[in-house]
């Protein structure tokens, strides 16, 4: 999938989470994080912290190939639209 512009921080972690096939519940385990707090983060209600960024960006490293044109366009200027 490709995009032309970066994503807002929601889009980006929802898109990710579907990815990955994976329930709030499930994501937010993986990354150390509560179900409300993944839930915030995909409503647009709060923003993830440094750390988790960097643990998004991880994740996101992990899914190969068909992810690398969010990786560069959304991690690698470390600014993220809200």
């Amino acid at each position: 999938m490709s995009f032309t512009k970066s994503l807002p921080i929601p889009d980006l972690i929802r898109h990710l989470r579907q990815h990955l096939n994976l329930s709030q519940e499930k994501f937010a385990a993986q990354l150390g994080v509560s179900f409300k707090t993944v839930n915030r983060w995909e409503n647009g209600h709060s923003l993830p912290s440094p750390m988790a960024m960097k643990l998004l960006e991880e994740l996101l490293k992990s899914t190969g190939e068909a992810e690398k044109g969010l990786l560069q366009q959304d991690f690698s200027k470390g600014e993220w639209d809200v």
